[in-house]
């Protein structure tokens, strides 16, 4: 899956879910707290398989999953071109310089010479 929303107050979800998360893949928590009773999934997270290849783990506050039921359909009518800069990877410094001096719009990418498999 390239995004999960978890809402429910347990971290069994959130270790599954990381789990079927792809690479560059996102995780958004939405959680006032999380219960104690199931703490002990989170012995379970193994870096290797839950959090490598740029996974990403984000909270938020205060949304229901009726707000997200309300929201992902308008969000999908919203015809959204995210603006995406590649650079090869000898530019890498030059892309840097960039996000420093700031002003950017979008993603700066690298690209490497070999092809990626996920």
């Amino acid at each position: 899956l390239h995004a999960i929303i978890d809402t429910t107050p347990a971290w069994k979800p959130v270790v599954e879910a990381l789990s079927n998360l792809r690479p560059g893949g996102r995780l958004v928590i939405n959680a006032i707290r999380k219960e104690d009773f199931d703490q002990k999934y989170l012995l379970n997270l193994s870096y290797h398989e839950h959090l490598w290849l740029e996974k990403e783990i984000k909270t938020v506050a205060n949304i229901t999953h009726y707000d997200i039921e309300e929201f992902l359909p308008f969000a999908a009518q919203i015809p959204l071109e995210p603006e995406v800069q590649l650079y090869p990877l000898e530019e890498a410094n030059k892309a840097l310089i960039e996000l420093k001096r700031g002003g950017v719009r979008g993603a700066k990418v690298l690209v490497l010479d070999f092809p990626l498999t996920f």
